[in-house]
Order: structure tokens, then C-alpha cells, then sequence
């Protein structure tokens, strides 16, 4: 073999092994938006493959088409999108090693749903984009501190959210977290209340989600669609009032550790990050120093 010939094996090789160190990545778009489309998921994918070449990316698509992906992204509920993407990432081979994993906006808790109910393959890190981890309580781009038509909106909804038809068919209904009636949202909201363990403690979601070496939630500290933005946090309004803003350690949820969080942030497994992004935003910058360099390398 001539010298050059060597080296150029060399690199074969070094890249071959470089590109093979790469965690794969599965991402999961949001409401009323589909996997591949290059202003988009597309469009993501494609930075995060010139960052860490030879990367696989998996863009989640629920359904046959792109139009299928976005119908299903507002009409499936969350339960059989979650129990499709268990079946798909299980049959796909490039994943039986393990994968991380980036939730945009509603994707977010349909990720950590994921990683609850479905552990094999194994999740490592969970990245989670504008999630809406405590759900929602205000009608996107409409800010009930200003506009009194939003509070009519909100009870609006109230009315609505819970009948067991709209939660079967209209997908954010099941994350509406309504504080004004707790109970209600605990007895009749068929998967947020499921996942944080509102009404059972389900020790193998607890167990499940310990199992992630990293939970990376991103907040947007503009943002207007996700009502309050302090959801992406696990952040909610106090209970019984819809103003007041508790963090999540503060909560119950943290304090009586009903999902294994506290664990997690005792072993250093919780990482809160925030940008002063809208909902909509993205810059790439941001994206690759504090997520791919830190989490995905």
C-alpha cells in the first residue's frame, strides 16, 4: 500500500468512527406542522447533520403523508401517536443501540410520554423545546393579562375541554390543565393528567423517566402561544387562581416528588435552559452551542 493510500484509509477510518460516535436523534414536531418540510423539521435536520456528520435523524411523520402527519398532529390523540411511534422506533434498527431525542412544542410531552411508556429502545437525553409540560390555560397569541377577551376565551374552553368527545378528537384539549377546577382536570383530562401522575402514582413512569441521563427543558421567555410560558419549566399557575405563577419546585409535584423529579434534579439530571425566542423562533447559533455541543456530541 503507497503512503498515500494509507492515509487516505486512515481518514476512511477516523471518519467511519467519528460518525458512528454520534448518538441518533428522533425529533417530534408540533401542533399543526409536519416531520420533513424544509422551513421546519427539515430545516433543523439539516443543521443538526452538517454540525455531526453522519448523524441519523429520524423526523417523526404519524400517519402515510405529510398531510396525514399534520391531520394527525390536531385529530389523534396523544395515546395512539405515542403507542405508533413505540412500534416505530422499536423496528427501526439504527435506533436498537439507544437515541436522543428533541420535542418542539407540543412534541415535547408526547416525548416524555414516550420515554414514560415505551423504555426499550433506550432514551438517553430527553430535549424539550417550548413544551407544555403542565399543559396550557390561555388561547395562543391572546394575553388574558390584557385582553379580557382572552378570560372569556379561558372559560370558554373550560366549558368544552373535558366532554369526552373533544378529548378524543381535538388533541390540545389533553393537555388543557384548567386551575380553577382541579378536579376536573385530574378526572377528566385523558393524558397530561396520566403522564404527570395526577390521579395514580405509576411507579414505572417514575422509573422510566429516571432511566434518561439528561432532561433538557428550554423555555421561550417571549413567548406567546404556550399560556403560561413557565409550562416548558413545569411551571403552572397556583391552584384555584389563574395569575399567579408557581415554579416547579415549589409545586407539589416536585415537593411530594410524584414523577421522580426531585431525584432527578439531585443528580444533576434536570438542565433549565431559556432563550428570549417567540414560539415561532429559531436561531441556529443558540441552538447549536447550548443544545447540539452540549447534549448531542
Amino acid at each position: 500500500m503507497s503512503p498515500v493510500s494509507g492515509i487516505f484509509l486512515i481518514f476512511a477510518i477516523l471518519t467511519t468512527v467519528s460518525c458512528e460516535a454520534y448518538t441518533p436523534i428522533v425529533m417530534w414536531h408540533g401542533l399543526l406542522d409536519t416531520c420533513c418540510m424544509p422551513h421546519n423539521l427539515g430545516k433543523f435536520a439539516k443543521h443538526i447533520k452538517e454540525a455531526l456528520p453522519g448523524v441519523y435523524v429520524s423526523q417523526l411523520k404519524i400517519g402515510r403523508t405529510h398531510l396525514d402527519d399534520f391531520i394527525n398532529s390536531v385529530k389523534m390523540h396523544p395515546d395512539k401517536q405515542i403507542e405508533i411511534v413505540c412500534e416505530m422506533i422499536k423496528n427501526d434498527p439504527l435506533l436498537a443501540n439507544g437515541y436522543n431525542a428533541i420535542g418542539w412544542s407540543q412534541g415535547s410531552q408526547f416525548l416524555r410520554g414516550l420515554v414514560q411508556r415505551c423504555p426499550e429502545p433506550k432514551m438517553k437525553t430527553l430535549i424539550t423545546m417550548s413544551g407544555q409540560h403542565q399543559g396550557v390555560y390561555g388561547f395562543p397569541k391572546c394575553n388574558p393579562l390584557k385582553k379580557p377577551i382572552c378570560n372569556l376565551l379561558r372559560r370558554l374552553i373550560n366549558r368544552l375541554a373535558y366532554f369526552g368527545i373533544i378529548q378524543e378528537t381535538i388533541v390540545p384539549a389533553t393537555y388543557w390543565h384548567n386551575p380553577l377546577n382541579h378536579r376536573a382536570y385530574v378526572r377528566r383530562n385523558t393524558y397530561l393528567a396520566d403522564i404527570n401522575n395526577e390521579r395514580d402514582i405509576n411507579q414505572t413512569y417514575i422509573k422510566n423517566l429516571q432511566s434518561l441521563e439528561n432532561f433538557v427543558m428550554v423555555k421561550y421567555e417571549n413567548d406567546t402561544t404556550v399560556i403560561p410560558k413557565e409550562s416548558a419549566w413545569f411551571g403552572f399557575y397556583k391552584k384555584g387562581q389563574a395569575t399567579k405563577i408557581e415554579n416547579l419546585q415549589e409545586s407539589n409535584l416536585y415537593i411530594s416528588d410524584r414523577l421522580g423529579l426531585k431525584q432527578m434534579d439531585k443528580d444533576g439530571k434536570l438542565h433549565f435552559l431559556s432563550n428570549d425566542w417567540d414560539h415561532d423562533d429559531f436561531d441556529w447559533p443558540w441552538f447549536k452551542e447550548n443544545i447540539v455541543y452540549k447534549f448531542l456530541r
